[in-house]
């Protein structure tokens, strides 16, 4: 079921997403050649726990971290480990942030060092592509107006998108209706109406759409080794578009 928040329900959200803002404005500087995506996540949780919130993604379904750590081939799920990021690589951190019982969420890929005009032009335009979807976003629109967009502008940009994976709506749990893909026929799905929260996240890849899980059933990643990006942003639909829940900082 889709829910509509009341205000006050917003205000906490509002809190939770700025949080993950802040979190993502945090860890920026952490994030060098050298760095273990363990240590990423240790300094993430001690923020935010630190604010007086809950990295809910741990324990989420046995999930073992505060966040998600996807290096370069890695779409989404990636675990942090003790592998040490090195120049050139590129990396997604996905945070979902609890306060007194909603949620924020915001995934966004970082550059380790110099990277690759290759690299370059994947994360700008997955960039791109997050908010073309959320320019979509206003009473009376539909869910099906939101994924075309992110479509249309993944393809016009050679990006793979990956299908087996979407956006969402977002409120007490970190997962509610509806979904949010990243393809789709404008005018389809259910409408956008006042006080609805989603997450729109574009999953895209350098190459083939394709990808596989690997043993520890979470990391996902391409199947043809291509690099992936991953942007999302928490949205609130108001009376008259959007706002950004957690919104960037830098």
């Amino acid at each position: 079921m889709i829910t509509i928040k009341s205000e006050r329900e917003i205000e906490l959200m509002r809190h939770a997403g700025m949080l993950v803002s802040k979190m993502h404005q945090f860890i920026k500087p952490y994030i060098k050649e050298g760095i273990t995506t363990k240590e990423l996540d240790r300094l993430c949780e001690k923020f935010i726990r630190d604010h007086d919130a809950i990295p809910t993604e741990k324990g989420y379904m046995g999930y073992p971290a505060s966040i998600c750590a996807s290096v370069n081939d890695t779409v989404v799920h990636g675990i942090p480990d003790n592998y040490k990021l090195k120049n050139g690589d590129i990396i997604t951190i996905d945070v979902v942030i609890g306060y007194k019982g909603y949620q924020g969420d915001a995934a966004w890929t970082y550059a380790v060092g110099e990277i690759s005009d290759d690299k370059k032009y994947l994360m700008e335009h997955t960039e791109k592509a997050l908010y073309e979807g959320v320019k979509m976003v206003k009473p009376g629109n539909t869910i099906g107006d939101i994924s075309h967009a992110v479509e249309v502008y993944a393809k016009a940009h050679n990006l793979g998108i990956v299908r087996e994976l979407s956006g969402h709506g977002i409120g007490r749990e970190m997962h509610e209706a509806p979904d949010v893909l990243n393809f789709g026929k404008p005018g389809t799905g259910p409408k956008l109406k006042p006080g609805m929260t989603i997450c729109i996240e574009p999953m895209l890849t350098f190459g083939e759409r394709y990808v596989y899980i690997m043993d520890d059933e979470w990391t996902i990643k391409t199947q043809d080794g291509s690099m992936a990006a991953h942007y999302e942003h928490t949205i609130l639909v108001t009376e008259d578009g959007y706002e950004i829940l957690t919104p960037r900082l830098d």
